[in-house]
């Protein structure tokens, strides 16, 4: 039988562990497998879960949120793992965009079927929210919902809105919701960029957070549960989480000795995730953002441009980053089959590197050295950026360091909201 919220705080209370609904000590590590993080190794939600026997789902019918990410230490696929476990009555699988097994590229998603590795029935969610979404959990029997999928720490990355349009779901539906967290894999050390203008809200930023949010899925459930879902579904929902062991606020991916399993597509590597949140912004323009290559996100291009944008972006001085003149042929998306002219980013100090300031300055040395430089048509960039503001600064000529400016009061308000909700120690604890 499920917990309730009472007990749920008592044992919390009794056991010191604030902020998550499980307190079963990790598993040890084996001797095979190597430490990480100065000695240090990361145990996720799920292992937590796991570890604890799934106490936190007895009873329960479950569907589950995910996608390719859900995997364990040994890449099993989680939805396989609690299949095949009598512990855990799970009923049916949730998939965001992409898809529960990632066969959808951006913008698409699997649909309606029966998996056919479990015989699980899987549920589309991809642009469903409100009622519609509560409909789907409705029909599908579950009574909880449980999400565990990798972000990868940018606001116009779908995955957290699929986090909060199911927990909005959830409260109309009359669902409980349960969140397993991963680390972010850019760290959690910072909040930075532009904060949404909700006049600018869509499926890539539905609420005012910052751009590059520094936290993890868990943390921003406690904050869209404390700051949005109320008002979005007349309460919050009936929130559990299970927190990870071992991870700190300055840990990248490489230190948690977990497996990466591309979250989307276009998200091959960390190093990918690492520029994302500043160069994804070029989604927003004519240039390729490296779509069809096997560095997207970090080439960026278009046919025209030629070694003076490198060179317009290194006299910047941008901390923690160098930019390589690169000539590439993308296989899809933009310019596909050309060869056009750009830049690689080589990110040599990530500790350094602002990867939205970086973005800025790219946008504006772009637009300085290559006159074919324009905005998407529909203005995307200003859903990316959450406002107008930025777009419009850069058309009237404005300084990387100006533009950067324009957005911190709005960003100073963010990090006291979001402070209450963090979860893991500062790098330095």
């Amino acid at each position: 039988m499920a917990l309730s919220r009472r007990v749920l705080l008592g044992h919390l209370a009794a056991t010191g562990a604030a902020g998550t609904a499980l307190t079963a000590a990790a598993p040890p590590a084996r001797a095979a497998e190597p430490a990480t993080g100065g000695g240090r190794r990361v145990h996720t939600g799920f292992e937590r879960l796991a570890a604890d026997g799934y106490r936190l789902l007895d009873g329960r019918r479950v569907g589950i949120v995910t996608n390719p990410t859900g995997i364990t230490r040994t890449a099993e696929h989680i939805v396989d793992v609690l299949h095949a476990d009598d512990r855990v009555r799970l009923t049916a699988v949730f998939g965001p965009e992409h898809g529960f097994r990632g066969t959808a590229q951006a913008g698409g998603s699997e649909g309606r079927y029966d998996d056919p590795a479990t015989g699980l029935p899987v549920y589309d969610t991809y642009n469903k929210s409100g009622k519609e979404l509560a409909a789907v959990f409705t029909a599908s029997g579950v009574d909880t919902v449980v999400f565990d999928i990798q972000d990868v720490g940018a606001r116009f990355y779908t995955y957290i809105w699929t986090l909060y349009d199911c927990m909005v779901a959830a409260v109309l539906a009359g669902k409980s919701f349960v969140v397993l967290d991963r680390p972010n894999p850019v760290t959690g050390r910072f909040a930075t960029g532009p904060v949404l203008d909700k006049a600018y809200a869509s499926f890539i930023g539905r609420e005012p957070i910052s751009q590059a949010h520094g936290m993890t899925v868990l943390e921003l459930a406690l904050l869209f549960n404390d700051e949005f879902v109320p008002a979005a579904a007349g309460r919050p929902v009936e929130l559990e989480t299970v927190r990870m062991t071992g991870w700190r606020r300055g840990d990248f991916y490489d230190a948690t000795g977990l497996p990466w399993v591309p979250p989307s597509p276009n998200m091959p590597t960390p190093d990918t995730a690492l520029v994302y949140a500043g160069t994804c912004l070029f989604e927003g323009t004519n240039l390729s953002e490296g779509r069809g290559t096997t560095r997207p996100f970090e080439l960026l291009g278009a046919d025209g441009i030629d070694r003076r944008w490198a060179s317009a972006a290194n006299e910047l001085g941008l901390p923690g980053v160098h930019f390589r003149e690169a000539y590439f042929a993308p296989t899809f998306s933009k310019f596909q089959g050309k060869t056009i002219g750009g830049v690689q980013l080589h990110v040599h100090d990530r500790e350094a590197y602002d990867p939205v300031r970086t973005g800025i300055a790219l946008l504006v040395t772009a637009k300085r050295v290559w006159d074919g430089f324009a905005w998407r048509p529909d203005n995307g960039i200003d859903r990316l950026t959450g406002s107008s503001t930025v777009r419009k600064m850069i058309d009237a000529g404005a300084e990387p360091d100006e533009i950067v400016a324009a957005w911190q009061a709005d960003l100073a308000e963010f990090r006291a909201v979001r402070a209450r909700c963090l979860r893991y120690p500062s790098p330095r604890s």
